[in-house]
């Protein structure tokens, strides 16, 4: 029999899926992350560092996680504590949408909201935040997904593996948002041990220091889990052949046709990533490219996937657009 003694053993071997709708050539694959229980690729690190943590006496039982997130990381936390029994605290900025502190909760989590343009330094930002609880808070670990070396490594083990046996190692390009920079690092490392001219590319929001040039600024942006303003430990820039900068309005419009063309639910972060995957796709027809779509939309029914949201914030035009072309 096939059965997994919880729901952790259910994490990973996630599918590989062509986008033919949205680029017909064929040589584009998703690799769809929200397929894990808790809907996002964060679940493979965060089982990977509770794991380790629990190996080295860093946690013990009846312990409290905590950690900064903008939602999947702690879900996924939240996830493994609800099964190992935990308390767990997540500290979110205040641009994470409502769907997502629900979800945090409704997995048992306890929630605490920041403000979103406090720098990591700040002791108000959602990094300060969840030093402070740390500090107060006996039998308290943060995992730090921005430098446990157990984030890139869990790629590594795993997410890299699947790709190379679900493509028969033909996969030629990879591309993935960035934010701790653990799934590119990990995935990168594997892939590139057997194919040392694989093609990597990071997809980056405007406004985050891993595109920006010498005169760009970094600023705040409404995609959420992607981006920084700073460089993770876990980020190895060195495995990163290419950069592609997408705008926030980018990123929504290829989120919102994911939905309706090929029927896939995503956040803004995987439109993000399948935008600027479609790029490096039309580029080299007989190349396989996989692009990593990391979340579930369901996060964001009342942000991307509202309308009233989008045109709120400035996104008429995308949804000008989609009735130009028949998807409104």
């Amino acid at each position: 029999m096939n059965i997994h003694d919880s729901v952790l053993g259910a994490i990973g071997d996630t599918p590989l899926v062509r986008l033919t709708r949205l680029h017909p050539p064929g040589n584009l694959v998703a690799k769809l992350e929200f397929t894990n229980p808790a809907g996002s690729v964060k679940e493979r690190m965060a089982v990977a560092m509770i794991d380790d943590a629990e190996r080295r006496g860093l946690l013990r039982p009846g312990g409290t996680i905590v950690e900064p997130t903008s939602g999947n990381t702690g879900a996924g936390l939240a996830m493994v504590g609800a099964v190992r029994g935990y308390r767990v605290i997540c500290t979110v900025p205040d641009k994470v949408s409502e769907d997502k502190i629900k979800l945090l909760r409704a997995y048992g989590a306890e929630v605490i909201v920041t403000p979103t343009e406090l720098l990591p330094e700040d002791d108000d930002s959602y990094y300060g935040v969840a030093r402070r609880i740390v500090a107060e808070t006996p039998g308290a670990y943060q995992p730090n997904q921005y430098a446990n070396a157990a984030n890139p490594d869990a790629h590594y083990r795993t997410t890299g593996p699947e790709i190379w046996e679900q493509t028969d190692g033909e996969v030629g390009a990879f591309v993935a948002g960035v934010g701790t920079g653990g799934t590119i690092t990990g995935v990168a490392r594997y892939l590139r041990e057997r194919r040392p001219d694989l093609l990597v590319v990071g997809a980056d929001p405007e406004g985050s220091i891993y595109s920006a040039g010498p005169d760009d600024e970094i600023h705040q942006y409404y995609v959420e889990g992607v981006g920084e303003d700073f460089y993770p430990e876990t980020m190895d820039l060195g495995v990163v052949d290419r950069w592609i900068k997408v705008s926030d309005a980018e990123a929504f419009a290829t989120t919102r046709r994911l939905a309706r063309r090929e029927g896939i639910l995503t956040g803004g972060s995987g439109g993000l990533a399948v935008h600027a995957a479609l790029q490096v796709a039309a580029e080299e027809p007989d190349r396989l490219t996989v692009v990593l779509v990391p979340d579930t939309g369901r996060g964001y029914l009342s942000k991307v996937f509202d309308d009233d949201w989008m045109r709120t914030h400035g996104f008429g035009d995308v949804l000008a657009a989609e009735e130009a072309e028949g998807d409104g």
